[in-house]
């Protein structure tokens, strides 16, 4: 590949291939020289550089947060293996650092350096675009009120000297973990990608990093003195001959090491990678580069989890705009009130922060990187609120929230009138979808209406202006598509006073309605695939699943109720958009390539665009849904594996619901209009989609009708409910003929006999307020290959001390603890008195659900 000039791309256009503007979450990002190689011995390029981080994103934030970044830039490249270009090292930030970035301060001897805290993708793509293609970080995070805290984790790096090489560092690796499991550490080896071996460990706070670094010395020191012809503990070079040092002095405050999953600005694009032990331990251990990598964690996910304790993915889990809300929630009675009131530290997320926290980037079909849509500033609503006072609230995203204004004399409809807009608290995102009637005596109390809403053009938004194009929907308010601008005369912040001005439409028709521009978005693993990445103007990322509630007949004795077959699949929203199809699981998972059979979807949609709700399912020889083929297509990542499944087990998808259609959501209208417009909006298409008929108001017939095809039960919906996004609610009761149950897997015990070497149980729990319960030991239902899938699965997921409390200490005698991360699903008989499965059966895994998604169930009629 030619090296693109400086000069040309500093010229190319925003929208073209090499300078573009991309949208991450709620951040906007430039970036340029896309097409510029970094690489020269491989041809790697910016845009593939920017392409792993963003893949890569969830598994190495983690190891990042909260740890002020040094960064190492190549802003030319890293030249060649005999001609290196030298990069240099940046501690402070720039000038030029976007106020969106987090940051935290470090006192150095002569002056306060502020450091980025790469928490997000945002950042993590900032720092890409600006060369540093490594990010060094320390043992110690920044607690919540910015200082420095006690480190988490120990770590010794094994540098080999002249003459030693991988298979020396792994030699003393694996001394290295024997005297740090007699001190009850779990060693974690990392190839650094540059010539060594990182080992981790993670410890408890309550050690200062010089107490560490001593004792990093200590064990450095006592292997040398054991070891004198193959380790050494001093840096000088001149000892270091053929054999390898122990670093132990990256325990010290002030020093970093490479940050797990950065990239080397070395010849080849190797990576400092997570390797299992029984890599260490063979022969021909090779560093890896980015796109092995990311093929290993399709496989195997992160091996450094041991490394990730509670309190970093607590921090983690709030969104950045969460202190924004404050002021609402402080208005509001969660429980008197039918507006959204997300919990204190955590915010609504919008669908392109929700793409964003999944390691997602806007691409074209090819996998490269353009520019989001015109509109993809984000949504608009204007409601009418009929309070003390007739008046519109006009809202516009940004930033995480909805920024609001009350406009008393409500929206100007004619540009030669302005009209007054009073600035109020920030709102949650979730608000855009809200129309109810706030009660008497709370803030705001009246009747809120949707006026319109739909997606604005950002042209400029200052403290004191914003100027927007509105693209309202069809039949609203603002009649299309209005520009509006938003003038600030008077006070700051919230209660302070506005001019609002309906602009005349400008020379190129922008008062006249148009379709919603595209938002594209790539799977996880953008540049690992080589199929197409479909063009999305929908978000599948920003809905998630309403839930039921396990429940009897005698649950459904009030009410208006409609009556769905309960159906022994995937759950699943189905994203349609022209003749591009998406499906997310219930997780926020992509299945897209999982079952390409599926993208025949779009021929059955009657609309521009939709958001469907429903069922994966395989049908066995009867026609009935079965669990148990369909476990025959799950967790499949290879192409030549996914094609033959698909032709041995086909499957289709059974649509309920419909969340939105033409960009319009419908999630704020009741269960009997969203079925009406399912059934105007699909038409089955055979072996592929279909829409099952609804009993409306018999429960009788539909509960006989279910267990006459030996289904799994029945899910009743209020026909008068809205579809409460990411809630379990009883006004969905589902009613199951058989007990089933989802689990989540603690550990396993050997096989015994003509099992052993291979799985004899699993030690399984369910959720109990912040605790996992013992539920039992799950001993039947897998099949030979079942059985070393599950063990290929639990290996890398190993911990020292069970994750589960109750468990008897016959069952614990031989058992291996896991890491509670995957979900499975068992029949059984009964609850005992005891709370223990009674005769449970394995059914499958349940790749769809997490952990913390598993509630204890009962069955019933």
């Amino acid at each position: 590949m030619a090296r693109t000039s400086t000069r040309a791309a500093r010229s190319a256009p925003s929208g073209g291939r090499d300078a573009q503007v991309v949208a991450i979450g709620d951040r906007r990002l430039r970036l340029t020289h896309l097409d510029k190689i970094i690489y020269p011995e491989t041809g790697t390029t910016k845009r593939e550089v920017l392409e792993y981080y963003t893949a890569v994103a969830p598994f190495m934030l983690p190891h990042t947060a909260f740890r002020p970044a040094t960064r190492k830039r190549w802003v030319d490249g890293v030249g060649t293996a005999s001609a290196p270009l030298e990069p240099f090292f940046e501690k402070n930030l720039p000038d030029s650092t976007p106020a969106w970035v987090p940051r935290g301060h470090v006192q150095h001897t002569s002056r306060m350096a502020q450091y980025p805290l790469v928490n997000d993708l945002a950042t993590l793509v900032w720092c890409a675009q600006l060369g540093a293609l490594e990010l060094h970080v320390p043992q110690w995070q920044l607690d919540e009120t910015g200082k420095q805290g006690n480190p988490d984790r120990l770590v010794l790096d094994l540098d080999p000297g002249e003459g030693a090489g991988l298979a020396e560092c792994s030699e003393v690796a694996l001394l290295v973990r024997g005297i740090l499991r007699g001190m009850g550490l779990d060693a974690l080896p990392v190839t650094s990608g540059s010539k060594g071996i990182h080992l981790y460990a993670h410890v408890d706070r309550k050690y200062t990093s010089a107490q560490l670094s001593d004792v990093a010395k200590e064990i450095a020191r006592a292997l040398e003195a054991d070891h004198r012809d193959l380790i050494v503990s001093d840096m000088k070079k001149t000892l270091r001959r053929g054999k390898v040092l122990i670093d132990w002095s990256q325990n010290n405050a002030k020093k970093t090491t490479i940050a797990p999953y950065s990239l080397r600005g070395r010849a080849h694009p190797t990576v400092a990678a997570p390797r299992s032990w029984k890599e260490i331990e063979q022969p021909g251990l090779e560093h890896l580069d980015f796109r092995q990598v990311l093929e290993r964690l399709d496989r195997q996910g992160d091996l450094l989890l041991g490394l990730i304790d509670t309190e970093t993915g607590e921090r983690m889990s709030r969104p950045a705009a969460a202190s924004a809300l404050d002021a609402y929630r402080a208005k509001r009675d969660a429980s008197r009130t039918p507006e959204p009131v997300p919990p204190p530290g955590q915010a609504a997320v919008s669908g392109t922060t929700a793409a964003a926290a999944e390691g997602q980037l806007f691409t074209a079909d090819d996998g490269s990187l353009v520019p989001p849509p015109a509109d993809a500033a984000g949504r608009f609503v204007i409601q009418d609120h009929y309070a003390t006072r007739h008046h519109h609230d006009f809202r516009l995203e940004r930033d995480g929230v909805l920024v609001s204004w009350a406009v008393p004399r409500l929206t100007p409809e004619d540009p030669a009138r302005n009209h007054l807009a009073v600035q109020t608290e920030d709102h949650p995102l979730e608000y855009g979808d809200f129309a109810g009637t706030i009660p008497k005596g709370e803030y705001g109390a009246g009747t809120v209406t949707i006026w319109d809403a739909g997606t604005y053009e950002l042209e400029k938004w200052r403290d004191d202006e914003v100027l927007v194009t509105l693209h309202g929907r069809e039949g609203g308010g603002v009649g299309g598509t209005a520009r509006f601008a938003l003038i600030r005369t008077k006070g700051e912040g919230e209660k302070s006073q506005w001019l609002i001005h309906r602009r005349k439409p400008d020379a190129g028709g922008a008062g006249r309605p148009r379709s919603r521009a595209a938002s594209i978005v790539a799977p996880r693993h953008a540049s690992s695939t080589t199929e197409p990445v479909a063009a999305l103007r929908t978000d599948p990322h920003r809905y998630s699943t309403m839930l039921a509630l396990a429940g009897t007949r005698a649950d459904l004795r009030d009410g208006d109720w409609s009556v769905e077959m309960k159906w022994d699949g995937i759950r699943a929203l189905v994203t349609v958009d022209g003749d591009a199809v998406t499906l997310v699981s219930r997780n926020d998972r992509d299945l897209t390539s999982q079952y390409p059979e599926l993208a025949a979807i779009a021929q059955g949609v009657r609309s521009s665009s939709a958001v469907i709700d429903g069922e994966i399912v395989a049908l066995d020889s009867r026609g009935r849904p079965s669990f148990g083929r369909l476990q025959q297509r799950m967790n499949r990542t290879k192409p030549g594996e996914i094609r033959a499944a698909a032709r041995a087990v086909p499957v289709r998808f059974y649509a309920f619901d419909l969340l939105e259609r033409d960009g319009l959501s419908l999630v704020g209208r009741d269960y009997r209009a969203r079925r009406q417009a399912l059934g105007e909006t699909i038409t089955p298409v055979d072996g592929v989609l279909d829409v099952p008929p609804a009993f409306d108001g018999d429960v009788d017939a539909a509960l006989n009708a279910a267990s006459a095809l030996d289904l799994e039960g029945v899910v009743a919906k209020r026909v008068g409910s809205d579809y409460e996004q990411g809630r379990r609610s009883g006004a969905w009761t589902k009613i199951k003929f058989h007990s089933t149950q989802e689990v989540v897997i603690g550990g396993w015990r050997p096989g015994r006999g003509e099992r052993k070497g291979s799985l004899g149980s699993l030690l399984v729990a369910v959720p109990e307020g912040d605790a996992l319960r013992y539920a039992g030991r799950v001993g039947t239902g897998f099949d030979t290959a079942s059985r070393a899938a599950l063990l290929r699965m639990l290996e890398p997921l190993q911990r020292k001390k069970p994750a589960i409390a109750g468990v008897p200490d016959a069952d614990a005698a031989d058992a291996v603890w896991v890491s509670p991360q995957l979900v499975g699903e068992v029949s059984f008989t009964e609850w005992t008195e005891t709370r223990r499965l009674r005769h449970p059966v394995w059914r499958g895994l349940r790749a769809d659900k997490r952990p913390d998604q598993v509630v204890e169930e009962r069955a019933g009629i």
